[in-house]
């Protein structure tokens, strides 16, 4: 009878799959009786169990052994500390000294660690025999934010900062003072506000500009709208640059705030939000209009006259009772915001530089403005013991 051939590896080599008295062949190692399958099995389990127990032995040797054990602060190693001291981190390892090195929680270790606001991210390694290598990347602060009397720091995800005001003098930091950034608030709406606040200072300080400088403070109690603390000519101007669109606004500011100046000596407020027209908030009683080229000869628009009716609901002031109402130049088209929140906050103080760079104010001044200086002006929806401002005139163009 022809034999039988197969191809077991594939190769286009046919073997046979019997030899010529019919036996099959099998593997050397698999034994033909029940016998040798036994002993086979039994064989297996031995080596099984004698490699399980000399793992256990060199698990007990290893946790007996003295050169393992974590004998004090000096064997655990930090690097990248600057705000953060020794004496901050060195409570996370408290239950660790004496303790095998190899029985050290490093991942929850790490967790703790990055627990501490100054601490971002943090790395914790074991080096035999005998010590803890812990790596941190500290927060990098952004701007300084005030908290009715008190002046801190916050990062761009929102985490606030404790540092002392010699420390702080220290380090020269000269950012915008934030308000509407408290601890209160969850992490995810402190994140929203300084989302804005970054997307802000991107856009002022694009291309090698540092018009982020001339901001005093940033109003974020309302995210949709930063309201901005500008000094100009030794009074502070409020513009609600709201939520987008940042350098635009601020070129519009910049081109048109001395003529507005020069014809509204009483100027507080300047609303930029709309898109062919910038609301002026006085903080007088008096009501004007005029175009934003500085073109004179416009009429004083009266309290009850169209041209009154029809302004914006941004225009408006937002408290009850105040003496004064909005005007609106004719034909000027308004756009629609989203109003203000009535959330009370109070206004800011002038950005503060800590170091010695001249015209600009210490730390010592801003702590001082922060709790005895009233601002100018308030916008919609905000309040403080300052008077209020209200709408006075609306520029087209810009």
């Amino acid at each position: 009878m022809p034999l039988e051939f197969d191809d077991p590896d594939g190769d286009g080599v046919l073997r046979p799959s019997a030899d010529r008295f019919g036996k099959s062949k099998r593997p050397w190692w698999r034994p033909a009786g029940t016998v040798g399958r036994v002993f086979l099995s039994v064989g297996a389990l031995v080596v099984l169990g004698a490699f399980t127990t000399s793992i256990l032995m060199i698990r007990h040797t290893l946790e007996r052994d003295p050169r393992f054990r974590i004998a004090g602060s000096e064997d655990i190693q930090a690097t990248g500390l600057s705000e953060v001291s020794r004496a901050e981190m060195m409570p996370v390892f408290g239950e660790d000294m004496g303790r095998n090195i190899f029985f050290v929680p490093i991942d929850a270790r790490r967790k703790q660690l990055e627990q501490i606001p100054w601490i971002e991210r943090a790395t914790v390694m074991r080096v035999l025999p005998d010590q803890i290598r812990v790596a941190v990347v500290e927060r990098q602060p952004v701007a300084f934010t005030r908290h009715r009397e008190e002046i801190g720091l916050v990062d761009a995800n929102g985490v606030l900062l404790n540092m002392a005001p010699e420390t702080m003098a220290k380090h020269h930091y000269s950012f915008p003072v934030l308000t509407g950034i408290d601890a209160g608030d969850s992490s995810d709406s402190r994140k929203e506000r300084m989302d804005v606040y970054m997307r802000m200072m991107a856009e002022l300080d694009a291309d090698g500009k540092h018009n982020s400088e001339q901001i005093s403070e940033i109003d974020l109690t309302d995210p949709e709208d930063a309201r901005v603390l500008m000094p100009e000519q030794g009074a502070d101007i409020l513009a609600h640059f709201g939520e987008d669109r940042f350098l635009e606004r601020y070129d519009r500011f910049q081109s048109h705030i001395a003529e507005w100046r020069q014809q509204y000596p009483h100027l507080a407020a300047v609303d930029l939000r709309y898109d062919n027209q910038v609301v002026l908030e006085m903080a007088s009683g008096k009501e004007t209009a005029e175009n934003a080229s500085g073109d004179s000869g416009a009429a004083a628009a009266q309290p009850n006259s169209p041209a009154a009716a029809s302004a914006p609901p941004a225009a408006k002031p937002a408290a009850k009772n105040s003496p004064a109402k909005s005007s609106v130049a004719k034909n000027s088209p308004a756009k629609k915001i989203k109003p203000a929140p009535n959330k009370k906050h109070a206004a800011p103080p002038k950005r503060a530089d800590l170091g010695n760079t001249p015209k600009r104010t210490t730390l010592e001044n801003t702590q001082r403005r922060a709790s005895t200086t009233r601002p100018a002006a308030t916008t919609s929806g905000s309040a403080s013991r300052s008077p209020r401002t209200s709408p006075a005139a609306v520029a087209q163009g810009g």
